[in-house]
């Protein structure tokens, strides 16, 4: 059974929620964790054809006088 709840309560739209009626007659919401979302690299690995390594010689930078010093 789906409620429709104010939006004053601060859920998004797919939140999951526990509605609990206590002794007085009140209703107390009680989110559900939301799992954690994870990164797939298989998606990305591959996405640009001709992608390579750079080589170690082209990491080097040459050493220049700060302007802030």
């Amino acid at each position: 059974m789906a409620l429709r709840l104010p939006k004053a309560l601060g859920l998004a739209e797919g939140d999951m929620a526990t509605i609990v009626q206590d002794e007085d007659g009140g209703l107390m919401i009680k989110l559900a964790d939301k799992p954690k979302r994870k990164f797939n690299v298989a998606k990305v690995v591959g996405s640009v054809p001709g992608l390579r390594l750079i080589p170690d010689e082209e990491r080097l930078f040459e050493e220049r006088r700060l302007t802030f010093d």
